[in-house]
């Protein structure tokens, strides 16, 4: 469970349930994208699944497709058409 070390820093408290479907969340998140826990991405990924674990959402699949969401509205640039 690599997530546990961000939830560590997070200041956060949830269930084991939780902890469970965040992690595989991020296992998901982190196979979809080839990346390894280590890549500093990865660190951005657990907070987004963090974020959205606190918001509410316990379903593993949407805490994945959510926080890969997120990410991708992040990087894609804006070009400003009129």
């Amino acid at each position: 469970m690599a997530v546990l070390r961000f939830i560590a820093k997070s200041d956060g408290v949830f269930s084991p349930e939780v902890i469970t479907a965040m992690s595989a969340a991020f296992d998901d998140a982190l196979s979809k994208l080839k990346l390894a826990d280590r890549d500093p991405v990865a660190a951005i990924i657990a907070r987004r699944i963090i974020e959205f674990a606190r918001q509410g959402e316990r379903d593993a699949a949407r805490l994945s497709a959510t926080a890969l969401d997120s990410i991708q509205q992040a990087t894609i640039p804006w070009y400003g058409f009129r």
